[in-house]
């Protein structure tokens, strides 16, 4: 059994970066084949397993856009004959539409979508063609001269994403991270479902949001009052309930249990949230204060400004770097998200 995997392409890496370490994290059987650009293949999927990881996939992912489970591989010139083929009556209940997304081809998107809906009405009982909010979706990805025939089980909330955005919530702060890439630095961090992850640069909840939303029982500290209850309220609002909230210094950290992940997003620049640390100190003292607070199994992921050299101190402390990814922000700032871990003996 096979999933397609259609992704972002905001980023040259983080999105199949993303997808490879929720495979880790959650121990999902499969292999990877990167058709292009923003198109995956997972292969080799048990059957007795497939309905289980397609339920993980669309609830973590934050950079993959959809996920359909792949009934055949075909070509432009017999696509129609190869979809006439299928027994549709498997995939489809009550109403559907077919849906044409094209990598680098040249197929007529229009009359392809006519001309399958045409065949698989007329292969199948007591359907209808609805194009608003069909019950199915068939999807066919064109790659050059390939076609992907695939059907849509389960929809990812991209809705989410949008309606999420900082200034959308009931408190709001400037510079926060948008919800996507939390999402991402959550999964890159290979935390799972129920277990504990922590941000102690939280500001207003953001990466806590979205760590919480896939499950994830989550602490948040921070210098300023206004923020540790502005996350608090944020939380609330996603129905976010397993969750506690510090108005601490970073420096005094002191976890009641040991986490299984960090994501953060550390300030940096003039003004910072530690009060009287400035600079790249600000990094270092973090490192020094959050290790003892991590499993020893346990991920960081965060994100810092190009012109801070990590390596040195996390090398210090006994963290190693094992993935770095950067975001272009302007002209002057590239942001680098960092995957780090302690050293393995």
């Amino acid at each position: 059994m096979e999933l397609l995997c259609i992704q972002s392409q905001e980023h040259p890496q983080l999105p199949l970066a993303e997808l490879k370490a929720v495979i880790e994290c959650e121990t999902i059987q499969t292999g990877i084949e990167v058709v292009t650009s923003g198109l995956v293949i997972l292969k080799d999927i048990p059957e007795d397993n497939l309905d289980e990881y397609y339920k993980i996939l669309t609830k973590r992912l934050g950079y993959t856009h959809e996920v359909h489970e792949l009934i055949l591989k075909s070509s432009i010139e017999t696509l129609i004959e190869d979809i006439s083929s299928v027994d549709w009556s498997n995939y489809i209940t009550e109403t559907f539409a077919v849906r044409v997304k094209r990598f680098n081809s040249e197929i007529d998107t229009v009359a392809t979508e006519r001309n399958a809906g045409s065949v698989i009405l007329s292969n199948c009982d007591n359907i209808k063609v609805k194009l608003r909010n069909p019950k199915s979706l068939v999807r066919l990805v064109a790659f050059e001269n390939t076609v992907y025939v695939a059907v849509e089980k389960i929809k990812l909330n991209k809705k989410h994403f949008e309606e999420s955005k900082p200034h959308k919530r009931p408190f709001f702060y400037p510079g926060s991270m948008s919800p996507k890439l939390a999402r991402c630095m959550v999964n890159l961090s290979r935390v799972k479902e129920g277990q504990l992850l922590l941000d102690p640069f939280c500001g207003t909840g953001g990466i806590l949001i979205e760590a919480g939303l896939i499950g994830c029982k989550v602490v948040g500290s921070d210098i300023y009052w206004k923020m540790k209850n502005g996350t608090a309220i944020n939380l609330e609002h996603y129905g976010i309930t397993d969750y506690r909230t510090f108005n601490l210094d970073v420096r005094e950290l002191k976890m009641y249990e040991k986490v299984a992940s960090v994501v953060t997003d550390p300030p940096y620049g003039i003004s910072t949230s530690t009060g009287d640390i400035e600079g790249n100190d600000i990094f270092k003292e973090f490192f020094h204060s959050i290790y003892n607070n991590m499993k020893d199994d346990a991920y960081l992921c965060m994100a810092s400004p190009h012109y801070v050299d990590l390596k040195p101190m996390a090398d210090e402390v006994g963290f190693e770097i094992v993935e770095q990814y950067g975001i272009k922000m302007h002209r002057s700032l590239t942001r680098i998200i960092s995957v780090i871990r302690k050293k393995l003996d």
